[in-house]
């Protein structure tokens, strides 16, 4: 059954950049019959080679070389794009010019600040050149350790266009969890902040930074932005430098150093719940022309548009987010609590900024839903699109942006990961939004649903397969880090089929939007839970355990039991609720009337707390780990590192 429409593009939808690519493309590719976006698709990836090399064009992307041949080696893995060609990451940033703002940094921390495309050139370039003076050459790593604010941007462009590989984590992380990331790559050089503030409370970083630089031999250089005011002075150790003092004196135009298509960018990092955090390294060509044509084309961002995404620095989306400024739109950074001092803080933001891209997490717009109505108080004119990534996006948060946000406007849940630095599913502003459903697969991402045999499963037949890419794309990992035979890599992607990339996400496509989508995503597939063989997702549980009007939220997992597998639900209630036999009773009817009998758990057990990666993800895994008597690695990977406690002593 087709899943409710609930947006269709207005008249203005031919001026999207996806309209003006489709006519390109149907003009350019004519023997291909190109006249819808499904078509597009097809054609993007039947001809993939052709696609990326068109794009590469269109968009105008800075390079030289050679851009042929487009594709050396043969097989997915071992396929290597545009051999050739040399490019810079930075220099494409920054390519524009001018008065305008280009980033824009609101902060709980300090005043509000505003950076033009031209001191942006000036800052990068004078960083760039402290970089040059302390010994930063080419493929060496930098670390930071650094919130959402624009020297993060600033020190992140001058590496790339050093050619040096950054790697980031948000400065709430735990010493802990910062240190098996960063002591894998073995940094040169860190940047820090002495603190922040969150939710209004001061964070002194001083001891952590003194911590962490002690267990990372490698660093020869420790730069400290002073973001907040501190007693007893900014600094803990004399061997530090300031950012004020690197950004002082005179000032320097950013030079580039164009590398080859693969030259590792960005070395990112898994949740690290299960395990030491992998280390993936992204290249910079690869990273560049998948941002740009998701940001370009699926998101519409164009310059005189304002986005923003509420993430940290260690979160892809945070990556993401800076290639915006390739499009000469303005990128607005957000630091701080996202519901300090009210829970209208990121919807006052919209009207103040005249944010046009707005960017957030399921777990955001689902406490927005029981509380707020921005419709009625806000007046959100600029607003054209809002995105959503993280978890599924709950059917019911669908029915309450159009119903209590915003009517004409463009709702793209969207998903992919750090492993791609990017998106396989996410919005088109040419078609229509159907509840609860990913509008569409990305151009360029041969992506299908297959059962457990790899057969691909018929969009439309309401049938949940593994989320599978068959065809090489620009943004696969350059490898992992340390891992010198591929090993690590081949296991996390390639290890049932060479021949398919899998994901580990378990979706449906509805067929809605024809070959290309839509596409519904029940959770990982390696948490998915087999009651009698029966594949459930735990998003389908969620999405209506977490209806109910005593619950605030939940996890599931699928615990091995008596030869089978039993599903047992984690709830944590709101304030004045108790899990009594009328509740448990309410949510088992709930499950086995809205979903089946197979989705009502067999145990119901109340907690204080639901634990979520730092990325909001909820840590299914691990949880499923304690209650067989394992012991999950890394707790500093977590939100709250004491989340795991009650689970040990109800296991």
């Amino acid at each position: 059954m087709q899943n409710e429409f609930l947006w269709n593009p207005t008249p203005s939808s031919s001026n999207t950049e996806m309209a003006r690519y489709l006519k390109h493309a149907g003009e350019r590719f004519s023997t291909h019959d190109i006249c819808d976006y499904d078509s597009l698709y097809r054609w993007s990836v039947d001809h993939y080679d052709d696609f990326w090399h068109d794009w590469l064009h269109y968009s105008e992307i800075i390079f030289d070389g050679d851009a042929t041949p487009i594709l050396e080696g043969s097989g997915l893995r071992e396929t290597t794009f545009f051999p050739g060609l040399r490019l810079n990451f930075a220099e494409n940033l920054l390519r524009h010019t001018g008065k305008s703002t280009a980033l824009a940094g609101i902060s709980e921390s300090r005043i509000h600040q505003n950076i033009s495309f031209d001191e942006l050139r000036s800052q990068v370039g004078t960083i760039q050149q402290q970089l040059r003076q302390h010994d930063i050459r080419s493929g060496d790593r930098i670390a930071a350790f650094m919130p959402n604010i624009p020297e993060t941007v600033v020190a992140a462009l001058a590496t790339s266009a050093s050619g040096a590989i950054w790697s980031s984590c948000s400065p709430d992380f735990g010493t802990q969890s910062v240190v098996e990331r960063f002591e894998q790559i073995e940094p040169k050089l860190l940047f820090c902040v002495n603190g922040f503030v969150h939710n209004g409370k001061v964070i002194d970083c001083r001891e952590k930074i003194s911590e962490i630089s002690a267990q990372l031999p490698s660093l020869t250089t420790i730069v400290v932005i002073e973001l907040v005011d501190l007693p007893n002075g900014s600094q803990a150790s004399d061997d530090w430098s300031l950012w004020n003092d690197w950004a002082a004196g005179e000032k320097y135009q950013p030079t580039y150093e164009r590398l080859p298509f693969n030259h590792p960018l960005y070395i990112m990092y898994s949740s690290g719940t299960t395990g030491k955090p992998k280390c993936i390294v992204h290249g910079a060509g690869g990273t560049l022309l998948q941002q740009t044509k998701e940001l370009m084309l699926h998101t519409d961002v164009q310059s005189g548009d304002n986005i923003t995404y509420i993430t940290t620095c260690g979160w892809m989306m945070w990556n993401w987010l800076i290639a915006a400024l390739y499009t000469g739109a303005e990128v607005t950074l957000f630091d701080g609590f996202p519901a300090a001092p009210t829970m209208t803080r990121l919807w006052d933001l919209i009207d103040e900024r005249g944010i046009t891209h707005f960017g957030t997490s399921p777990k955001y717009l689902g406490a927005c839903r029981r509380r707020l109505t921005p419709l009625k108080t806000h007046q959100l004119n600029s607003l054209r699109v809002i995105m959503s990534t993280g978890a599924p996006l709950q059917p019911e948060d669908f029915d309450w942006v159009y119903q209590s946000v915003k009517t004409d406007v463009q709702l793209s849940s969207i998903s992919g990961g750090t492993d791609i630095i990017s998106c396989f599913m996410l919005g088109n502003p040419l078609l229509p939004v159907y509840r609860g459903e990913i509008q569409c697969l990305g151009l360029g991402m041969h992506v299908e649903a297959v059962d457990s045999q790899f057969n691909p499963l018929a969009a439309g037949s309401s049938q949940k397969g593994e989320l599978v890419c068959k065809s090489p794309f620009v943004s696969m990992p350059v490898k992992f880090w340390n891992d010198t035979d591929g090993e690590k890599y081949r296991k996390a992607y390639f290890n049932e089929r060479s021949d398919r990339w899998a994901h580990g996400d378990l979706i449906e496509m509805t067929g809605s939007q024809g070959v290309c989508g839509g596409v519904i995503v029940y959770g990982r597939s390696d948490a998915i839970l087999k009651p009698g063989g029966v594949r459930i997702g735990t998003a389908e549980i969620y999405r209506i355990v977490e209806d109910l009007p005593e619950v605030a939220d939940s996890l599931v997992i699928g615990q091995p039991w008596r030869g089978d597998i039993r599903v047992v639900l984690y709830v944590k209630l709101k304030s004045g609720f108790s899990l009594d036999n009328v509740l448990q009773s309410r949510i088992r009817s709930a499950l086995q009337t809205k979903a089946s009998a197979r989705h009502a758990p067999g145990l119901i057990i109340e907690v204080d707390k639901i634990p979520y990666t730092r990325s909001g993800k909820k840590v299914e895994l691990a949880i499923r780990d304690i209650a067989m008597g394992l012991e999950p690695t890394n707790r500093e990977a977590l939100q709250d590192p004491t989340a795991f406690d009650e689970y040990h002593e109800l296991s």
